[in-house]
C-alpha cells in the first residue's frame, strides 16, 4: 500500500488540458444529425434536485406501486430499459429510471463539486434520489455502473432496499487488491481503464465518445445486433459537460491513480470491508458476455447472506436488460417475492 500511495502522489498533480464536449441544446438531434424523434426512447423525463445533483429520470406505473429503480451502466443510458420499464409498469410496479451523474440531462448543482465517479458516490446518489422523491424503500436493479451503485446502496443502506437485481453478482470493488492482475483474456477487455490514465485517452473519450462506445458495446455483447439508431440515441447521453471528468475519475480511482472525493471517505472505508448483501437478491450472468464470463453464482455466494437466486441468461451479453429484457424484468418480479 505504501507503493500505491507514493505512485498516486506522483500522478494526482498531473493536469490535463482538454476541450470540453459540445453540449447540444437540441437533444433530439443525434451525434451525426440523426433525428432522434424517430427513435423510440423513454420519455417524458422528470427532474428532481438532491443535495448534489439535478437528476433527470423517467417514471412509469402507478404512483402507489412497489418502487423499482432501474440503473444503467457505461457507456449506455436509460434506454437500456426501453422494454423492461413498460413491462414492469404494466405489472403494477412504480418504475424509476434515472440518468446517472454526468449522463444525459443529469447535472451537478454546484460547479465546485468534485466530479467523482467512485462507487460510493454511485450508491449515495441512489439514496439521495429516494430521499428527494420521498421513497422509503425500493428494489434496486442494475448492471455495470448501475449494478455497482445498486450493490453499494443495498449493502450500506439495507433498510432502504427491498430487493436487489444485479448483473454479474457482487460488484463492490475491493480497492485493496486494485493492483492484483486478472487473467490476460479479461484484462484485455479492460483496455479503456488504462487508456483513460493518459492524456491521449482523455482526448479520445472527448473527441470520439460515440465510436469508443461502439467498440465497448461490440466487445461486451458480441451477439447483440444493436442498430446505429441504438448507438445514436445513447450517444446523446454523452453530451454532458461533466461526462468525461466523471468517467475518467471512475476508472482512475479504481486503479488508485486518482484521489477519491473526501465526502465519501467513511463510506469507502466500509466498502473496503466488502460488506455483505443482506437483502433478497436475484443475480444474473449473460452467457454471451464478452468481458465477464458467466458463472453459476457459487464464487460470489459468500457476499449474499440473505435469500439469493442466480440465473445464467442465454443470448445475453453485458447490457442484459436491453438484450434480454424479459429475463431482466422476470428477475425483478422474482426478487419481489423472495
Amino acid at each position: 500500500m505504501i507503493l500505491h500511495r507514493l505512485f498516486i502522489v506522483g500522478l494526482t498533480g498531473f493536469v490535463i488540458a482538454r476541450s470540453p464536449i459540445e453540449v447540444r441544446s437540441n437533444t433530439t438531434e443525434g451525434v451525426n444529425g440523426t433525428n432522434l424523434d424517430l427513435i423510440p426512447r423513454l420519455e417524458p423525463l422528470s427532474y428532481v434536485k438532491t443535495d448534489l445533483l439535478n437528476i433527470a429520470y423517467y417514471e412509469a406505473g402507478p404512483p402507489d406501486g412497489q418502487v423499482v429503480i432501474l440503473l444503467h451502466g457505461w457507456p449506455y443510458d436509460i434506454n437500456s430499459y426501453i422494454d423492461v420499464a413498460p413491462d414492469l409498469a404494466s405489472d403494477g410496479f412504480r418504475v424509476i429510471v434515472p440518468y446517472l451523474r454526468a449522463y444525459g440531462p443529469t447535472t451537478f448543482v454546484d460547479p465546485g463539486t468534485f466530479r467523482s465517479g467512485q462507487q460510493a458516490a454511485l450508491g449515495a446518489d441512489i439514496i439521495a434520489l429516494m430521499d428527494a422523491l420521498s421513497i422509503p424503500k425500493a428494489i434496486f436493479a442494475g448492471y455495470d455502473w448501475g449494478g455497482r451503485g445498486a450493490c453499494v446502496a443495498a449493502a450500506l443502506w439495507p433498510e432502504r432496499c427491498s430487493g436487489l437485481v444485479s448483473v454479474n453478482s457482487y460488484l463492490i470493488q475491493d480497492l485493496s487488491i486494485a493492483w492484483v492482475p486478472l487473467v490476460p483474456a479479461i484484462e484485455a477487455g479492460f483496455w479503456y481503464f488504462y487508456y483513460f490514465l493518459t492524456p491521449r485517452g482523455v482526448a479520445g473519450l472527448t473527441e470520439n465518445f460515440k465510436e469508443l462506445a461502439r467498440v465497448v458495446w461490440t466487445k461486451n455483447s458480441p451477439v447483440w445486433n444493436f442498430t446505429e439508431s441504438d448507438l445514436d440515441r445513447a450517444a446523446t447521453t454523452y453530451n454532458n459537460p461533466d461526462y468525461v471528468d466523471v468517467v475518467v475519475h471512475c476508472y482512475r480511482v479504481r486503479l488508485l491513480y486518482a484521489p477519491a472525493d473526501p465526502r465519501y471517505a467513511e463510506l469507502e472505508a466500509q466498502l473496503l470491508l466488502q460488506p455483505p448483501i443482506t437483502v433478497p437478491a436475484v443475480t444474473l450472468d449473460g452467457l454471451e458476455d464478452g468481458n465477464f464470463p458467466a458463472t453459476n453464482g457459487s464464487s460470489s455466494a459468500k457476499y449474499f447472506t440473505g435469500p439469493r437466486v442466480h440465473h445464467e441468461v442465454p443470448g445475453a451479453g453485458h447490457n442484459l436488460p436491453q438484450e434480454q429484457p424479459t429475463a431482466f424484468a422476470d428477475a425483478v418480479r422474482e426478487v419481489a417475492t423472495l
